[in-house]
């Protein structure tokens, strides 16, 4: 028998491992009863926890980097929560990289929620219920949530908009900085991490980025931390400068902002899904080609033409 929703919620709630892990499959497959998860999910939420994305070319350490990050939070006491979005197999679907053997040391940690998430085709390195699954593990009592992207590079930008801080990891000899200037990564980076810093160039790569930095007017400078992640290295330097990021968000009301902006994108993005169902469900490729060619022959401009498809979908 299946356990209700109500009774998994409440178990995530405790932090029960298997509660929280069946929730997020149920997000990330689209179950009929997300409505109701999310519900259950928001009502009285007691805390909202701290989300943090990392994100970088393939091959700079992520993972590693995130295992590193993991083992500095729970130093200091705190409850961790990690998504991992992986590419998708293109036979099931599923994370290709799901086992997560670089974090396997946190596996036996029950203050540590570890989960691959395939991206299932959705551009810019992130699922499409990552959003969801961020609030199971919110609900969970997760303090922080690292959320590492999947590594594809140029697109690799919505994690900007989804956390609270974003760190960007590039390492010496990869080619980064120029990457970095062409995907405007400059943009949403709020932690710069040189990861590798034991390899030649690792200097190089920290004068070119401080060199980008000056050139560019924010109120926050990202500061630039060196690691050597595999080693453990520069793990407490990496969560002093994501501390002192979430003092500046808090004092400038930029954490409100960005929380509010996030809440938007989530509200507008299951508009437009429950938007595209309806037009599905009324036939609405063939209305579509009926004032497709209404446009081409018959004069009718294309504003008219959406304003009607609008009005039967309703």
């Amino acid at each position: 028998m299946t356990a209700e929703v109500s009774d998994l919620v409440a178990m995530a709630r405790e932090g029960r491992p298997r509660a929280v892990a069946r929730l997020i499959s149920m997000v990330e497959n689209g179950s009929p009863r997300l409505r109701e998860i999310t519900g259950l999910l928001c009502a009285d939420r007691p805390h909202r926890a701290r989300v943090i994305g990392l994100t970088g070319s393939p091959g700079v350490g992520k993972s590693t980097s995130t295992g590193m990050l993991v083992h500095a939070f729970r130093k200091r006491g705190m409850r961790v929560g990690v998504l991992a979005v992986d590419p998708s197999s293109p036979f099931t679907g599923g994370a290709l990289l799901g086992d997560r053997v670089r974090m396997q040391d946190h596996a036996t940690d029950p203050d540590v929620f570890i989960r691959s998430m395939a991206s299932r085709g959705h551009l810019g390195g992130l699922s499409w219920a990552t959003p969801q699954a961020l609030r199971v593990l919110e609900a969970a009592g997760c303090e922080v949530i690292l959320v590492e992207t999947v590594g594809v590079g140029q697109a690799e930008v919505d994690i900007a908009s989804l956390a609270d801080t974003t760190v960007v990891l590039l390492a010496p000899g990869m080619g980064d900085g120029i990457q970095a200037a062409k995907a405007g990564i400059l943009e949403i980076a709020d932690v710069f991490v040189v990861n590798k810093a034991d390899r030649e160039g690792a200097q190089a790569t920290v004068r070119e980025l401080r060199n980008m930095i000056a050139l560019v007017e924010r109120p926050w400078k990202p500061p630039i931390v060196q690691t050597v992640a595999y080693r453990g290295e520069g793990g407490e330097e990496v969560v002093d400068a994501l501390g002192d990021h979430l003092a500046y968000l808090e004092a400038s009301g930029e954490l409100v902002r960005r929380r509010h902006a996030r809440a938007r994108d989530e509200i507008e993005a299951i508009a437009l899904t429950t938007l595209r169902s309806r037009f599905a469900h009324l036939h609405g490729d063939r209305r579509l080609d009926a004032l497709a060619t209404r446009v081409l022959d018959a004069g009718l401009d294309p504003y008219t033409a959406a304003d009607e498809l609008l009005a039967a979908v309703g």
